[in-house]
Protein backbone atom coordinates (compact mmCIF):
# COMPACT_ATOMS: atom_id res chain seq x y z
CA UNK A 1 0.00 0.00 0.00
CA UNK A 2 1.30 3.46 -0.84
CA UNK A 3 0.63 6.71 0.97
CA UNK A 4 0.85 10.13 -0.58
CA UNK A 5 1.31 13.39 1.27
CA UNK A 6 0.88 16.80 -0.30
CA UNK A 7 2.38 19.72 1.53
CA UNK A 8 0.80 23.07 0.86
CA UNK A 9 1.89 26.39 2.30
CA UNK A 10 0.05 27.51 5.39
CA UNK A 11 -2.93 29.64 4.58
CA UNK A 12 -3.21 28.26 1.04
CA UNK A 13 -6.76 27.52 0.04
CA UNK A 14 -8.05 26.03 -3.17
CA UNK A 15 -11.16 28.11 -2.59
CA UNK A 16 -9.13 31.26 -3.13
CA UNK A 17 -7.89 29.92 -6.44
CA UNK A 18 -11.37 28.82 -7.55
CA UNK A 19 -13.24 31.94 -6.35
CA UNK A 20 -12.83 34.02 -9.54
CA UNK A 21 -14.02 31.14 -11.72
CA UNK A 22 -17.01 30.51 -9.48
CA UNK A 23 -17.91 34.20 -9.60
CA UNK A 24 -17.71 34.25 -13.40
CA UNK A 25 -19.89 31.15 -13.58
CA UNK A 26 -22.52 32.66 -11.27
CA UNK A 27 -22.50 35.85 -13.34
CA UNK A 28 -23.06 33.94 -16.59
CA UNK A 29 -25.96 32.03 -15.03
CA UNK A 30 -27.53 35.33 -13.90
CA UNK A 31 -27.25 36.71 -17.43
CA UNK A 32 -28.81 33.59 -18.93
CA UNK A 33 -31.68 33.64 -16.45
CA UNK A 34 -32.36 37.32 -17.10
CA UNK A 35 -33.26 36.69 -20.74
CA UNK A 36 -37.07 36.79 -21.16
CA UNK A 37 -36.99 33.63 -23.31
CA UNK A 38 -35.34 31.71 -20.49
CA UNK A 39 -38.02 32.80 -18.02
CA UNK A 40 -40.78 31.71 -20.41
CA UNK A 41 -39.13 28.35 -21.05
CA UNK A 42 -38.78 27.83 -17.29
CA UNK A 43 -42.48 28.60 -16.84
CA UNK A 44 -43.27 26.12 -19.63
CA UNK A 45 -41.12 23.44 -17.98
CA UNK A 46 -43.17 23.77 -14.80
CA UNK A 47 -46.36 22.78 -16.65
CA UNK A 48 -47.16 19.11 -17.13
CA UNK A 49 -48.08 17.66 -20.51
CA UNK A 50 -51.61 17.10 -19.19
CA UNK A 51 -51.95 20.80 -18.28
CA UNK A 52 -50.75 21.81 -21.73
CA UNK A 53 -53.14 19.37 -23.39
CA UNK A 54 -56.02 20.77 -21.32
CA UNK A 55 -55.20 24.18 -22.78
CA UNK A 56 -54.99 22.74 -26.28
CA UNK A 57 -51.24 23.33 -26.52
CA UNK A 58 -48.20 21.17 -27.19
CA UNK A 59 -44.77 21.61 -25.62
CA UNK A 60 -43.13 21.75 -29.06
CA UNK A 61 -45.57 24.38 -30.27
CA UNK A 62 -45.00 26.52 -27.20
CA UNK A 63 -41.22 26.32 -27.58
CA UNK A 64 -41.59 27.48 -31.19
CA UNK A 65 -43.88 30.32 -30.09
CA UNK A 66 -41.49 31.45 -27.35
CA UNK A 67 -38.24 31.11 -29.26
CA UNK A 68 -39.50 32.16 -32.69
CA UNK A 69 -36.91 31.77 -35.44
CA UNK A 70 -34.25 30.76 -32.91
CA UNK A 71 -36.17 27.51 -32.24
CA UNK A 72 -35.17 26.25 -35.68
CA UNK A 73 -31.48 26.61 -34.83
Amino acid sequence: MANTTIDTPRGFSWRLLAAPFLAIGRFLVLIAEAVPHAREIERLNQLSDAELAARGLTREGEVRRIMGVAAAL
